[in-house]
């Protein structure tokens, strides 16, 4: 099973993404991840492979970001020719250098990190810009400074949607008001964020999911499926554009797309 046939609109951006995205922050970075085990960063041949097998899936979403390490410059050279195929996920705010994360909103970084992100990318235009918060949803947003960059550079070309990967309610919230999109965590035992995806569903916002699967520790002691639970649970709303999963594993990409594909069709069949 692929999700060719079952990709949505996301928002009112103009993208029209497939259902699941791939997370890439196993491309590039092995320290400072919060993943029930260990993994092996996988290397050009891996990775190719892996990407055209996602491809080849139905998956048309690739999320990234500088903090992930040598994410965005292992994938310019590794999507070279492929541009069209793909919709692209980066983000500003977070640096991770020597092993540590820091955080930096202003907007001549903000400038700089954008055109770097372009350089490594190896395009011209990023698809969505998520602010890769540092919790401190609304301080970063409310002097209006770092949005207004934001759609500055969407004016320029050289991104077609901006929004927030966030952490809490209310700067989900702000970031709907004033922007495209929001990034938020939702699976099985975290869903305090569902006022944002409420929202975004009455007012024509994009929603991206992050820790679909709780980063792997998604369990369920009464025999359940547990990623059909959680893409039951993700796909029963009609705010949630795309959930991202970041998996290095081709065995168990397919069998996520499989399940996903098996759920959303199940809707789909249903009399309305």
């Amino acid at each position: 099973m692929s999700l060719h046939g079952l990709h949505r609109p996301l928002g009112s951006t103009g993208l029209i993404v497939s259902p699941l995205g791939l997370g890439t922050v196993k491309l590039g970075r092995d320290q400072g991840v919060k993943y029930p085990s260990g993994f092996i960063i996988p290397d050009d041949a891996s990775a190719r492979s892996l990407l055209a097998q996602a491809r080849d899936l139905g998956i048309n979403l690739i999320d990234t970001a500088p903090a992930y390490g040598l994410s965005e410059q292992r994938l310019g050279p590794l999507l070279q020719g492929q541009r069209q195929d793909w919709i692209i996920v980066s983000k500003v705010g977070e640096e991770f250098e020597n092993g540590l994360s820091r955080h930096d909103f202003s907007p001549a970084h903000t400038r700089f990190s954008v055109e770097r992100s372009l350089k490594r990318l190896q395009t011209d235009c990023i698809d969505l810009l998520l602010v890769h918060s540092d919790g401190n949803d609304l301080a970063i947003l409310q002097d209006g400074s770092l949005y207004q960059v934001l759609a500055e550079l969407k004016q320029a070309g050289k991104i077609r949607a901006f929004g927030l990967s966030g952490k809490t309610v209310a700067g989900g919230l702000l970031a709907l008001e004033h922007g495209d999109c929001a990034m938020v965590t939702y699976n099985l035992a975290e869903q305090g964020e569902r006022a944002v995806i409420d929202y975004a569903a009455a007012h024509g916002k994009g929603i991206l999911i992050k820790k679909a699967l709780a980063s792997g520790h998604a369990c369920l002691s009464d025999g359940r499926d547990p990623v059909r639970a959680s893409f039951e649970l993700l796909f029963a709303h009609p705010g949630v554009g795309s959930a991202i999963v970041g998996t290095i594993n081709p065995q168990h990409l397919a069998a996520n797309v499989a399940t996903a594909a098996a759920v959303l069709q199940g809707y789909t069949a249903r009399p309305q």
